[in-house]
């Protein structure tokens, strides 16, 4: 258990909750002892806590995305396939209590059980340090690889070379307003393609304003 405390960066006050995440119904079934639980009921409250923390972050991180992209963002950071990608980061398989004939079957990489195991030990984090811990565990394995994915990704060259595609085709970016104070300003940012505006966007940075109008003149245009 100190190998996965050591890749979680956290070590528990409670041991018992990092071995009751790891506990499958499997094993639980099997075992003589009546009062051994599997992980189902943290797994259930891990999915709460994710969910918060993803949706907190998304909304704070971008303001100027509608609750329709939002909602489909937070969706692709905690389905199943990315919290597989988290359990084989850890190597949380190899942790895993499963009973003989769940484990003979190779549910050491059965992506469900994965996934819900990983909601369990975010459960079981809550539980033992409170939010800030599990928040930063989340930030660490799923938001900050969010960012990388976003930070990859340039809106400007893209809307380029969409109207680019037409020629005499002129794209501009115009800011419309910055407020806050010089420690935290937001700034206001439009672009225009032939004069007529097609996308706003917001950010901590005039470029970062620039990407997010950008991205959403692509979403408009493509409409």
């Amino acid at each position: 258990m100190e190998a996965l405390e050591e890749k979680l960066g956290y070590q528990f006050e409670q041991p018992a909750l990092l071995e009751n995440a790891l506990t499958h119904s499997s094993y639980a079934n099997e075992s003589r002892d009546r009062e051994m639980q599997s992980n189902e009921r943290l797994e259930f409250l891990g999915d709460s806590v994710l969910g918060m923390v993803v949706a907190d972050y998304l909304y704070r991180a971008h303001p100027d995305l509608p609750e329709g992209d939002l909602t489909r963002t937070r969706a692709a950071l905690v389905c199943e396939g990315s919290l597989v990608e988290v359990a084989q980061q850890l190597g949380l398989g190899a942790y895993l209590k499963l009973g003989k004939g769940e484990d003979a079957g190779g549910g050491r990489t059965r992506p469900s059980i994965l996934a819900d195991a990983v909601e369990a030990v975010l459960a079981a984090v809550y539980l033992d340090g409170g939010i800030g811990s599990a928040r930063k565990i989340i930030r660490r394995f799923i938001l900050d690889r969010e960012e990388e994915k976003g930070a990859s990704r340039d809106y400007k060259t893209a809307l380029q070379e969409m109207v680019q595609r037409e020629s005499g085709q002129v794209l501009t970016y115009r800011l419309t307003g910055a407020e806050g104070p010089d420690h935290a300003k937001v700034f206001s940012m439009e672009v225009d393609l032939n004069g007529a505006t097609v996308g706003q966007g917001k950010g901590h940075s005039k470029k970062e304003a620039e990407q997010n109008a950008a991205r959403a003149a692509i979403e408009a245009l493509n409409r």
